[in-house]
Parts: C-alpha cells; structure tokens; sequence
C-alpha cells in the first residue's frame, strides 16, 4: 500500500512539525510539503499533488477557507482536512460548501487524526460526533439548488438508492458492501456516480444531502 502523501497548510510553525512528527512514525503518510499560508498552499498543491492536504482555515495571504475552494476548483481530487482552533459553525459550513473533506479541532487526540485519515484513504468520512450534528442541522443550499438536486434522484438506479439510504445512516463503504453482497470496490464506484449525478463534490455532502432528504428515514423519500 502506497503512503498517504499529505500537506500540511499552517501559518504556526510549531504546530506544523509537531503534526509532522507525528506522521513520521506511520509507514502508511508521508508529508510532501509545509505551507505557511493559503497562497504557498495552492502552489504546493500544484507541485507535490498530495492526496491529503491538512489545512488551518486563519492563514495570512490566502485564508484557508478560500484556498479550499480554489484548490477544491483546479484539483479536485486532492482530498482537504481542516484543522483548525476555531469551533465557529460559519467556518465549519463555509469549509464544507466549499469541498472540505473532514473537520477537525486542533484539541483533538492523535488518534482522532489517524482515523480521519485512514477513513480518508478509504473514501470515507470521519467527522466529530458535535461536529456532523450540527452540518445536518445547519447546512442549507438555495430552494432553486434543493429542488434540482431533487429531481436528480429519480436519475439514480436502484441500488444506487439503497447506498444513498445507507450513507445516510452513517454506514461504511465496507458495511454497505456486506449489506449489499458487493465488493468495496463497486461501492466506490457507485458512490463516485451517484456525486457525479447529484453534482456534489464529497461523501460529507452527499450524506447532508441524503439525510436532508429523507433517505436516513425507513420509508421512501419524497
């Protein structure tokens, strides 16, 4: 298994390496580069194509929300964790709209981290409990936007639907493969349709997105 290669995008220099240090002792990530600001960020994106980029949200320069969609805009395959002091649910929705993969305080323990990033390997999301309550409470689109991506779902197949409803409830793509006697591996590709069909960026978003619209409940939605 190839190393996760990370960037880290902090403007505290101390907090940066003591991150890097921590990765250091994992044989699965590697840190490809060290931004300062959101500028040096979008540039470091560019040269060292990270798979995962950790990224503070009060930079100088470029601020970290802003980066996120930038990059988020031109490589969108980069996956984005924001990590950060702030517990502002602005900050948190405006990270989210804009393409942030995962969302984690700076308090947390070490091992908060190593799972985020394996669920990230995995294309999964791990947020903190707090955290995705208040996404699926707060986060709102425009009535135009709810009603369109309504009337996308009647283009999802079937099972398509049945992994909507499950990413919905929380479920991992290895629990859905065994809910659904498929392999990981079909999951993911299902998963990578259903974004492509709902015109949203990632797994945090198509969850919102499902919950909002019924499919976390036991009857069909409508």
């Amino acid at each position: 298994m190839e190393p996760l290669r990370i960037l880290l995008a902090d403007d505290h220099v101390m907090f940066r390496r003591g991150i890097a240090a921590l990765l250091s002792n994992r044989p699965d990530a590697v840190v490809v580069g060290e931004a300062g600001n959101g500028e040096q960020a979008i540039a470091l994106a560019r040269s060292s194509a990270p798979d995962v980029i950790l990224m503070d949200i009060g930079m100088p320069k470029v601020g970290g929300l802003e980066a996120i969609r930038l990059i988020k805009q031109e490589m969108p395959n980069i996956q984005i964790i924001v990590l950060t002091i702030s517990d502002n649910d602005q900050d948190l929705f405006t990270a989210i709209k804009n393409g942030a993969q995962g969302y984690l305080l700076k308090s947390m323990e070490p091992t908060q981290l190593f799972e985020t990033l394996d669920a990230t390997r995995r294309g999964e999301v791990l947020l903190p409990r707090t955290a995705l309550d208040k996404i699926r409470q707060g986060f709102r689109e425009p009535e135009k936007e709810t009603t369109k991506r309504r009337e996308q779902v009647d283009g999802l197949t079937p099972r398509e639907s049945e992994i909507l409803k499950l990413v919905a409830k929380g479920v991992t793509n290895k629990e859905i493969a065994t809910e659904l006697c498929i392999t990981e591996s079909t999951v993911k590709l299902h998963l990578h349709n259903i974004l492509e069909k709902l015109h949203l960026q990632n797994r945090i978003q198509l969850a919102i997105y499902a919950v909002r619209q019924g499919f976390s409940d036991n009857s069909d939605p409508t």
